[in-house]
């Protein structure tokens, strides 16, 4: 089977030659090896033979964004904030080997402001100061017009993308829910303080969120029928941030119908949330999703991939179940035992699917031998 019709074949249920396999963001993500900017992490040498290794011997799943020129990169803002109009403002400068952005919001004579970071040598973005920091700001915020958050949806890309791609997988099309849209506009503490004792504001700000999200999914799903989705977010409403019950009311009340939209064009749905998830496995799969990532195991998760098979396999594809820390740092004779165990466990009985997965990339500029020996671990073992 080629890569393509092994994920599509995975996807739909039907039997497959050996379990799909993906780097994740490595393969996921479309990168320009050549690409000279000294904030392009993948131009070093070291990061060549990883890339090659997943473009060669993986089933490649394309995060791709229709409002984004690619899924992975830094996103502050929207088409109209981008364009410079009066209400959000941004400035870029860089000091030294880093990048600084701050925007900044311009409502009713107040002004909200956030700053971000990122290094050349680390393909990550921190943000230094959070735009929203008190409840103050959240009724600042929410008297922004609607018409703030208009994008400009394009699907070309995907499409192109897809046609680019051949054989070698399948293009996922990948967003936020309403929940991260809004929890990444807090730092984690004070989020988690909101969610807990705001629930009426919280409640105003995602349906502010959903509003655009919503009308995004629908346009895309409906344009870009039948195609893998990653929703990400609902991991900020899992334990031990927030209780179940909070779950419900701030992911299943705005995810749920973003399932039903990618659906009804036979699209399918694989929800992302990283960490403890044995609390809302109920919730997840009470909304229908076909899919399901990372699966972390303990300590980093608190469930193991034999009771996700067995209790959820049947509704949904299992994709995951290798930590990123593990790729990093474990010796590989055991690492190559951890991949064993994933295999076994993800495939075992009766089930729609499974993709051996890490839960994340490395980011930094150098990729050291052990992290590349422990990929190629992860090949050997299925091929």
């Amino acid at each position: 089977m080629t890569p393509r019709e092994r994920l599509k074949a995975t996807l739909n249920g039907n039997k497959v030659d050996r379990p799909a396999v993906s780097f994740y963001e490595i393969g996921g993500f479309n990168i320009n090896l050549d690409d000279p900017d000294k904030y392009n992490v993948y131009n070093s040498p070291s990061w060549k033979p990883l890339l090659e290794l997943a473009n060669n011997h993986t089933d490649i799943i394309r995060l791709a964004s229709p409002v984004r020129a690619e899924s992975h990169s830094s996103w502050s803002g929207n088409s109209k904030a981008d364009s410079g109009n009066q209400i959000v403002e941004q400035s870029v400068w860089e000091e030294g080997d880093n990048r600084f952005t701050r925007l900044t919001y311009n409502i009713s004579n107040k002004k909200l402001t956030s700053l971000t970071r990122r290094n050349k040598d680390i393909d990550t973005v921190w943000t230094i100061e959070h735009l929203l920091k008190n409840i103050d700001d959240v009724r600042t915020f929410l008297e922004l017009p609607d018409e703030i958050f208009e994008e400009q949806i394009d699907v070309k890309p995907l499409f192109e993308q897809e046609t680019e791609l051949g054989d070698k997988g399948i293009i996922m099309v990948d967003t936020e829910d309403p929940l991260c849209a809004m929890a990444t506009l807090f730092s984690m503490d004070d989020f988690t303080v909101f969610a807990f004792t705001e629930e009426d504001l919280c409640q105003q700000l995602l349906e502010k969120h959903a509003r655009y999200i919503h009308k995004r999914t629908e346009q895309v799903a409906r344009e870009f029928p039948g195609r893998l989705w990653r929703i990400y977010g609902p991991e900020f409403a899992s334990e031990p941030f927030l209780p179940p019950h909070l779950f419900n009311e701030y992911v299943v009340r705005y995810d749920k119908p973003m399932v039903e939209m990618i659906q009804q064009y036979n699209g399918f749905v694989r929800l992302h949330s990283h960490g403890n998830i044995r609390g809302i496995l109920d919730h997840i799969a009470g909304m229908k999703v076909d899919a399901i990532d990372p699966i972390e195991p303990p300590p980093q998760g608190d469930v193991e991939l034999e009771y996700v098979r067995q209790k959820y396999g049947q509704q949904m594809v299992l994709f995951g179940n290798l930590e990123i820390s593990d790729i990093e740092n474990m010796p590989s004779d055991k690492f190559r035992q951890v991949v064993r165990r994933s295999i076994k466990a993800g495939t075992m009985g009766e089930g729609r699917g499974f993709v051996l997965m890490p839960s994340s990339s490395p980011c930094t500029r150098e990729v050291a031998e052990l992290t590349l020996r422990n990929y190629q671990i992860i090949i050997e073992e299925l091929f």
